[in-house]
């Protein structure tokens, strides 16, 4: 028979005051640093580079400078999970755009909870003729914004493309994940009242080069009327998505309202 066709409701995308959306990279996040990607310059210098890359693990990320003009660093990774709508695929490059700099191919590049954060290092090239030229950075247009209208991420190459993935189990349960780009799960908490789920996410943990922390909120609608309670869901988060399962009729016991991994 195969598992039912059902359509999941998200409830977040319906704004409930005139200013819609808080980030249009991701209709959940409310509050903090916006856009897939950041490129900024630090007080010595180097530029810091942020790039959300949910579902990618802590250790799935490739990364190298380009050889030839030493003006931007390639990046890479791939989800592991299929079961969140399939396997994901990232491809994309950050750094400068101006000819007063180079990279010096130092890059400290560290990857946690689906997002990848690099501080590069860079040094002035003696050029007479473009010395008085303003350095520019190379960046996704139209990243980092608030609105109703939602972007689509700049360096997907593969999959899925919105931040929520839901589905019909067998049996009549449910499943979905929803990205959380640097959400750990000390820093999520789920709830359920009849049909819907809802959830929060607070980043604890602020990285020294962030300017705040991010913070999550939305809601999904299950077809279940009745089904899914406190007692009826088991949740966990990892590398920055959210996953949440609802007990099938025939297995109400698989939780107890905590946390639970979800193979």
């Amino acid at each position: 028979m195969g598992e039912p066709k059902v359509e999941f409701r998200d409830m977040s995308r319906i704004p409930k005051v005139r200013e819609g959306f808080y980030a249009t990279n991701n209709q959940f996040q409310k509050a903090g640093p916006k856009g897939f990607i950041e490129v900024k310059v630090l007080e010595n210098d180097n530029l810091y580079v942020r790039v959300d890359l949910p579902g990618v693990p802590d250790d799935g990320v490739h990364h190298r400078v380009d050889a030839v003009r030493q003006k931007v660093v390639f990046f890479s990774g791939e989800t592991l999970n299929p079961k969140e709508g399939g396997i994901r695929e990232y491809s994309g490059t950050a750094g400068l755009g101006c000819d007063c700099c180079e990279i010096t191919g130092v890059v400290d590049a560290k990857m946690k909870d689906g997002v990848l954060r690099m501080i590069l290092s860079r040094v002035k090239v003696v050029n007479k003729d473009q010395h008085n030229n303003k350095c520019t950075l190379t960046v996704p247009p139209f990243t980092g914004q608030s609105g109703i209208r939602l972007e689509e991420h700049p360096c997907l190459v593969n999959g899925r493309k919105g931040a929520l993935f839901g589905k019909a189990t067998a049996g009549g349960g449910a499943f979905f994940a929803v990205d959380l780009p640097g959400v750990s799960p000390d820093d999520v908490e789920v709830s359920a009242n009849e049909n819907e789920i809802r959830f929060r996410a607070e980043i604890k943990n602020v990285y020294e080069h962030d300017e705040s922390g991010r913070t999550y909120l939305g809601s999904v609608q299950s077809p279940f009327p009745s089904l899914i309670s406190n007692n009826t869901i088991a949740w966990d988060a990892e590398f920055g998505v959210l996953r949440i399962a609802v007990a099938s009729p025939g297995d109400m016991a698989i939780i107890n309202n905590k946390r639970s991994p979800i193979e």
